[in-house]
């Protein structure tokens, strides 16, 4: 697939406020004249007029994003309670964006593993690496899942440990 540069406007960068070191990797114009921006170490929205950080997260907070093509929506989970981030690209043809999103999800997970439950529920137990690659453990609670429940913790405990041997911590 070619994609066409898109070039992000001055004062929107300028809000982006990208620090030193950090690359910006991709852009993509939204629906609502917002711009969604990828850099090495996160994902962001930034409002036109005046142009603000409306969110700013780190690539560790997202669990998983789903594209669809027909509507050019892409639907970002977070890894915990905070509503799904839907961005609605007004031309995904002129941005790596999506890819770029998938890219630097994937590079931060290192080893993950989904566990089931005794009452059928699911967590996912995931290593994740951060920008500066220092590695962390983190549990995502699937739906009507209480990590604090004592039949949970010990599943949840056994799969963080085995996931954090396999990754050398």
């Amino acid at each position: 697939m070619w994609f066409r540069r898109t070039f992000l406007p001055h004062d929107v960068r300028r809000a982006l406020d990208v620090p030193r070191g950090e690359k910006l990797l991709a852009v993509a114009a939204l629906a609502d004249g917002s711009w969604a921006t990828a850099t090495t170490a996160e994902v962001a929205v930034v409002r036109e007029n005046p142009a603000r950080v409306v969110l700013r997260r780190p690539w560790s907070d997202v669990d998983r994003a789903a594209f669809d093509p027909e509507r050019s929506v892409l639907t970002v989970e977070w890894v915990d309670a905070e509503p799904d981030l839907r961005l609605a690209l007004t031309d995904p043809e002129r941005t790596a964006f999506p890819h770029v999103l998938r890219e630097r999800v994937q590079w931060s997970v290192v080893i993950a593993e989904t566990v089931g439950l005794p009452d059928g529920g699911q967590v996912k137990v995931a290593v994740r690496r951060t920008t500066d690659r220092d590695l962390f453990s983190q549990a995502i609670a699937g739906p009507g899942v209480d990590l604090d429940d004592p039949r949970v913790a010990p599943v949840v405990d056994a799969a963080e440990d085995r996931v954090r041997s396999a990754a050398g911590l």
